[in-house]
């Protein structure tokens, strides 16, 4: 076991775990922040995205002690009431249907709204090419994604 100190959704926290502790499992158990999902934990499937100093990545393969030197967020720490651009227009659109990989195509969502104000349909199949939805929303994310740009979606 390890002290390690975390800079997560804007406040510094401690936490002691075994520095090969996947962030996923820190964030979760450790933190209580439950909106990060476990999917595959083999960062094939996106259901575990955060950020990472504003990059989406897998919290799944990223262990703790490779987190310390950079700021996280959750899907908390988008937004605590729903209000981000992308959450309004999930809702909106009537994106998911079973929900369980949302929180991670949100986050991967958020990161390219970042780099790009109004992506194009390459842009945004190339940023959500690895988060999988079982249910198929692929149309609906495009258009969310779409939507909250024209909202002024970053995070």
């Amino acid at each position: 076991m390890a002290n390690f100190t975390l800079d997560v959704n804007n406040q510094s926290l401690k936490v002691d775990v075994d520095p090969d502790t996947p962030l996923l499992w820190v964030l979760r158990d450790e933190l209580e922040l439950k909106g990060t999902k476990f999917g595959c934990g083999k960062a094939l499937c996106g259901a575990c995205t955060v950020h990472f100093n504003g990059n989406a990545v897998r919290s799944c393969s990223l262990p703790v002690s490779a987190a310390t030197k950079g700021k996280i967020t959750t899907i908390e720490g988008l937004s605590s009431d729903g209000s981000h651009p992308l959450q309004q227009a999930w809702v909106e659109l009537d994106v998911p249907q079973c929900g369980y990989c949302q929180v991670g195509q949100i986050m991967s969502a958020a990161a390219l709204l970042q780099r790009k104000k109004n992506p194009t349909d390459d842009d945004i199949n190339s940023a959500m090419s690895g988060n999988l939805c079982r249910c198929g929303t692929y149309v609906r994310i495009r258009e969310a994604i779409k939507l909250a740009a024209k909202k002024g979606g970053k995070s």
